[in-house]
């Protein structure tokens, strides 16, 4: 009897299982809190150094549009960096959302497997054997269409129109070509670099878009009451 016993399926936690399972949880929410902080420190040095570039640029007619291409090579770095910060912040906040939909939601429903699908297991595996969920050029695709796709749209229309109204406003495509040329490199390879260089960045922000997580998912339509603001309001 004793050997069926200790056989049988475990079908519930004990009250210390269920207190190191929350400070797990704490611990994971803790860790993808620091990597989200360190996201937007990335995003605030592109910020600030577009903004100084910008100040330069526009300080005076006959200012030079060189800080704006040299900020845009200075950005795609911190890019670089964010984008391997977000695969990180990405793991650890994938094992806060397991820890939520299958130990915590069974706790708030007050019923249910709490072994469901064999998470525990998974996650055990995921802890011994730790992988990364998303790749490199995705992680590219998601900072680009959250943050730094308009971090380079600002540079570009900024470029332009520095081009265009300064030190005149401009009268012909060889005037702009002209304004383009940097030291021996003419503007016309000036422009095709930078075309090439924004291009290619929203080559890979499409050919990700549809790569996203859960993007083949059929949502819910929105409720006509929101729910969890009606309990927020009170009895």
């Amino acid at each position: 009897m004793d050997d069926i016993a200790a056989k049988a399926p475990k079908t519930h936690y004990t009250s210390a299982e269920v207190t190191a399972l929350s400070h797990l949880y704490r611990a994971e929410i803790y860790r993808s809190t620091v990597w989200r902080t360190r996201l937007d420190a990335t995003t605030n040095w592109a910020v600030v150094t577009t903004g100084i570039a910008l100040s330069l640029t526009f300080s005076s007619a006959t200012a030079s549009p060189l800080p704006l291409v040299l900020v845009g090579l200075l950005v795609a770095v911190f890019l670089y960096i964010e984008a391997r910060r977000y695969r990180f912040f990405d793991f650890w906040r994938i094992r806060a959302h397991v820890l939520e939909l299958y130990f915590l939601g069974p706790i708030l429903r007050g019923q249910g497997d709490p072994f469901a699908r064999g998470w525990n297991e998974t996650l055990f595996q995921d802890y011994q054997n730790p992988n990364l969920h998303i790749t490199y050029l995705e992680a590219v695709g998601r900072r680009l269409r959250r943050n730094y796709g308009w971090i380079f749209l600002i540079q570009v229309v900024a470029y332009l129109g520095k081009l265009m109204i300064h030190p005149v406003p401009l009268s012909s495509l060889d005037e702009l070509f002209a304004r383009a040329t940097i030291g021996p490199v003419p503007g016309e390879i000036v422009l095709l670099c930078g075309l090439a260089f924004h291009g290619t960045w929203m080559a890979i922000a499409f050919r990700t878009f549809r790569s996203r997580r859960g993007a083949d998912r059929e949502r819910p339509p929105p409720p006509a009451t929101d729910a969890v603001l009606d309990l927020a309001r009170g009895p």
